[in-house]
């Protein structure tokens, strides 16, 4: 008889930001970085959905494969794509990712809403700063902080 399968439907929107503020994620190479994260991500056995952000910070909406937890997805998304960054010298000093990360879960009925804001980064930008954004998905998801923990934001 055969062994009933997995089936699941997990999708996370990753955010996290660079850690030194002369080793931003330029306008030039953030095509390049953010389709090696989307590769990272797949590799993962986890669905690239999209990968998007600006210089100061990264969005990553996937589809999570529950056989790898969310922190090691990070871990090994920041390892490697600061070895790539780094390796093929695309920041003038070096790259290194902050420390921590959030991590957010969406049902498929907002899947679209979710791929359009990251893909939209930029307009977004135009009318809030990176902590402005951060800090509204931490109270839209009743996640408790406290400033002195977040990120270092350059705003």
């Amino acid at each position: 008889m055969p062994k009933p399968n997995v089936y699941t439907q997990i999708y996370i929107q990753l955010v996290f930001s660079p850690k030194n503020r002369n080793a931003l994620l330029h306008k030039e190479i953030r095509p390049t970085v953010f389709s090696y994260i989307s590769g990272i991500v797949d590799k993962m056995a986890h669905k690239s959905i999209a990968v998007n952000g600006m210089a100061d910070h990264v969005h990553i909406l996937f589809g999570l494969d529950p056989k790898i937890s969310i922190s090691d997805t990070v871990r090994d998304i920041k390892r490697s794509s600061s070895l790539f960054i780094n390796s093929n010298h695309l920041c003038r000093y070096k790259f290194e990712w902050q420390e921590g990360y959030g991590g957010f879960s969406y049902g498929r009925s907002n899947l679209n809403k979710v791929y359009k804001y990251v893909l939209n980064q930029e307009k977004h930008h135009q009318k809030m700063t990176f902590k402005t954004e951060y800090t509204g998905f931490l109270d839209r998801f009743e996640v408790p902080y406290e400033d002195p923990y977040l990120f270092q934001f350059f705003d």
